[in-house]
């Protein structure tokens, strides 16, 4: 009899354990973002600017750019180390982010990076 009063409370605390992933808030308030927004012609580079960042959406898509335009990235495959919460380091050749330009992220704490991963075409999103 003590067994079953001991594991129910286990059972009742392991089914309340639901908690969001970043991942999965940052592409809904993402998707919120793009709406009523227009895709464009994908485009190899985009220029870069000092007061705006990459911004991890999941692990295959990077957006960048606030307000009128928003540009997509989505990766060829997952990269591994890029989620909500980390920094996006680049390797930078000139004032553009470019097609096979390099990315990886950087875990809040941590002092090695992920592995690089290359960034594919730019998807611009405008407003009509």
């Amino acid at each position: 009899m003590r067994a079953l009063i001991l594991i129910a409370p286990v059972m009742l605390v392991a089914g309340c354990n639901t908690a969001v992933s970043p991942d999965a808030a940052s592409s809904a308030a993402f998707a919120r973002e793009l709406t009523g927004k227009v895709a464009g012609p994908p485009q190899a580079c985009v220029t870069t600017f000092p007061s705006q960042n990459l911004r991890v959406i999941d692990a295959r898509t990077i957006a960048y750019g606030y307000g009128r335009t928003i540009y997509v990235n989505r990766l060829a495959g997952p990269c591994p180390a890029l989620s909500g919460y980390n920094t996006v380091i680049t390797e930078l050749h000139g004032s553009q982010y470019c097609r096979g330009d390099h990315v990886r992220g950087l875990e809040p704490g941590a002092i090695i990076p992920g592995p690089w991963c290359n960034l594919g075409d730019w998807t611009p999103y405008r407003q009509p």
